[in-house]
């Protein structure tokens, strides 16, 4: 008898990460050896809820039109699964909807939280000796996920810092006073997505003029003489830090207080700020901050078509991957070429992933630390190419219904 497959999302939401679900859904419908597929809302405590949709009639165009479509269809959650030891109950009840719903796979979208979830219940399964298949599949806008070469979510979120980095900097251009703008960029321990501003250049335009990243300690006292070297020679200075840089002793170079989340991580805000003030007082000159924030996670206008080409790719070779009785292992991607571009889909084992994070290289930042190198750049360019048509109404772009989680 043919068993049924439960899909989920978790973590912040990106571009691409429903893409990654539409390539599961395909998959599964595409499938000989699965009946129904359903989703489960709210990730991991929809399965605790018996929270579900039935995805198994999805349309062509349905798939489609989800794949282009922003955030999480079936919303996320941040739930931190307790240990086995301590936590056994919580693992009984998922598995006991598992064996109701005659569960054989669980396919589980997101990044390095979510991995530990994929770790954690494929130990489960293993201890009670459970037949069922778990596939973990990335996504993450920050890139920190190790073994695959980059993470679905990450190029369109590259393409947008690196698009609204170029407008800001025509915007500034325009008056002629001399002024410092300052762009704070998601990043709590990777500089990622900062680096990925530095496609923003032009012929005409070194903008951003310095880049600091949290892989490299952020010296004050430098980062003042940085822009003052550059004033006598750039009428607008135009910055770009990570929010999460910090001091040689590992300080946040932040306005508020940092608090962490249920997983452990520093909750971040007002470094742009801060730095604004430090750089109004100790120059004088016209400054003010941008704080990005959230905006590049749902910025389906911008994505990369490479990018969801990557996510759907990786969802759908999942359950590839499920069908030849893989068990335990995240989908990553295997750079084979910059120029031409090419890749390859693989496998590895999630617990060689879960709770690691990935660095930029330190030899991809310059040598001062305010800036990154050629490499950084030959590297992020094939992430942001090509574009998608989006449908639209009345002049805005027409996504998926989400009433099942408006209601």
């Amino acid at each position: 008898m043919k068993k049924n497959c439960i899909v989920a999302q978790s973590g912040g939401p990106t571009v691409a990460i429903n893409a990654s679900l539409a390539g599961v859904i395909e998959g599964v419908i595409e499938s000989s050896i699965f009946d129904k597929i359903y989703g489960s809302i709210h990730g991991i405590q929809g399965v605790l809820k018996n929270n579900f949709l039935d995805l198994t009639d999805s349309s062509k165009d349905f798939i489609t039109k989800l794949s282009h479509s922003p955030a999480m269809y079936l919303g996320s959650c941040r739930f931190k699964l307790p240990d086995i030891d301590n936590g056994a109950e919580t693992y009984e009840a998922i598995f006991k909807t598992f064996a109701d719903m005659n569960v054989g796979a669980f396919f589980y979208i997101g990044g390095n939280d979510s991995m530990d979830t994929v770790d954690k219940l494929s130990k489960y399964a293993k201890s009670i000796g459970s037949d069922i298949l778990i596939a973990g599949i990335p996504k993450t806008i920050d890139n920190d996920l190790v073994v695959t070469d980059h993470t679905p979510g990450f190029g369109s979120a590259a393409k947008y810092i690196a698009t609204s980095m170029r407008e800001m900097a025509y915007d500034t251009y325009i008056y002629d006073i001399q002024s410092v703008l300052i762009v704070e960029i998601m990043g709590r321990d990777a500089g990622w997505l900062t680096a990925a501003s530095a496609l923003a250049r032009t012929e005409f335009s070194e903008a951003p003029h310095l880049i600091y990243l949290p892989e490299t300690s952020f010296d004050q006292k430098q980062f003042i003489e940085d822009i003052k070297a550059l004033l006598p020679v750039k009428k607008n200075v135009i910055v770009a830090v990570s929010e999460g840089i910090h001091d040689k002793d590992g300080n946040y170079i932040s306005a508020t207080s940092t608090v962490a989340d249920k997983f452990g991580h520093a909750q971040l805000s007002g470094t742009g700020k801060y730095l604004e003030n430090l750089v109004s007082r100790e120059l004088g000159v016209k400054v003010r901050s941008v704080e990005i924030n959230v905006l590049q996670r749902s910025a389906a206008h911008l994505s990369s078509k490479t990018d969801l080409e990557e996510g759907f790719s990786l969802g759908k070779m999942a359950v590839k991957f499920i069908e030849e009785g893989h068990s335990e292992f995240m989908t990553i991607i295997n750079r084979t070429s910059n120029q031409p571009y090419e890749y390859t889909i693989s496998h590895s084992p999630v617990l060689d992933i879960a709770n690691k994070a990935k660095s930029v290289p330190r030899e991809w930042i310059n040598a001062a630390g305010n800036d990154v190198t050629q490499d950084m750049l030959t590297y992020l360019k094939p992430l942001v190419e090509g574009e998608i048509a989006l449908d639209y109404e009345n002049g805005i772009p027409s996504y998926p219904s989400i009433s099942h989680l408006t209601s």
